[in-house]
């Protein structure tokens, strides 16, 4: 009987506010995917890649100056601590299919893998999106959110304009085009996630229904050239601030802004922000540590909540 070969996992400890940034700073410097673990009750999350061969001592330096550079950002990241350890290998594929299951979002939306038999319901539509392939699956409560959003305002009008910023996965962008939103619109400045994206739309076969561009929050114009519908930003608080005035600049009046990737600790500031803006809360949901909220330039709004 043939031996398998263990992997060697390097994992980097950091706050629950740098791990998205710890993530992807990881995954790019080892050319590979990786998985985030947060202990609830020290607050702490650990970032772990696994890796055929041993990493070099190169490999360490490369990702201390990785930290070095997210902390240059304003992300407070903690202790920062790389371990290296050999792991026995498991099936990995199996593993994700025993724990990412279909979610549905209402009646109207369906989100499932692609080895899933479950079936659309009468009227449901339904987006195959497999894990591993981009971030946001729908699991995470700040891309749920976002896709219950997208659900209630398409109900109001037939063709509403959309505009996806970090489209990460393109979920919410396939999601979009398939409820009837028109044009659709994402981007993200990670050439990865462009690519995964549009392989994405293209097994949704909606790729001819929306425009998936590399696109820097920081460069949106304004004034804008075109404004939308409704306009998802799941982005981290930091980023949300910063480039409040360009984001919002793109929303049409009578139009809705979701904005998602909020620490429940950071959402007021960020409603604060954006209340100077003349947009004003108008639903909002908490989940864990995150709250996401919509936006919107009426006068009058009654805070709502999903239930």
């Amino acid at each position: 009987m043939r031996s398998v070969r263990p992997l060697w996992r390097i994992s980097v400890t950091a706050s629950h506010e740098a791990e998205d940034a710890v993530a992807e700073a990881l995954g790019a410097i080892l050319g590979c995917a990786v998985s985030s673990y947060f202990h609830v009750k020290t607050g702490v999350s650990t970032v772990s890649a696994f890796c055929e061969q041993r990493p070099v001592a190169e490999v360490r330096k490369k990702i201390s100056t990785g930290l070095r550079r997210i902390k240059d950002y304003g992300l407070k990241i903690g202790t920062g601590k790389i371990t290296l350890a050999k792991v026995r290998r498991e099936d990995w594929a199996e593993s994700w299919k025993r724990h990412f299951k279909p979610i549905e979002i209402g009646n109207e939306l369906l989100i499932k893998p692609s080895w899933s038999k479950r079936k659309p319901r009468k009227e449901q539509i339904a987006v195959v999106l497999d894990p591993g392939l981009g971030f946001g699956t729908g699991q995470h409560p700040t891309t749920a959110f976002c896709l219950h959003e997208l659900v209630r305002c398409g109900k109001f009008e037939a063709r509403r304009s959309f505009l996806d910023i970090g489209t990460g996965s393109g979920i919410l962008a396939i999601a979009a085009a398939k409820l009837g939103y028109s044009p659709v619109r994402a981007f993200d400045c990670d050439p990865e996630a462009v690519r995964v994206a549009r392989a994405n739309a293209r097994a949704n076969t909606v790729h001819k229904k929306l425009r998936i561009t590399r696109g820097n929050v920081a460069k949106l114009p304004i004034p804008a050239a075109k404004q939308y519908d409704l306009i998802c930003a799941n982005l981290i608080s930091t980023l949300l601030l910063a480039e409040r005035r360009r984001i919002a600049a793109q929303l049409k009046r009578g139009g809705t802004l979701v904005l998602a990737g909020i620490l429940k600790s950071e959402f007021s500031g960020v409603q604060r922000v954006f209340a100077g803006l003349g947009l004003k809360l108008a639903a909002v949901k908490t989940e864990n540590e995150w709250r996401s909220g919509s936006f919107c330039y009426a006068k009058e709004n009654s805070v709502g909540k999903f239930e």
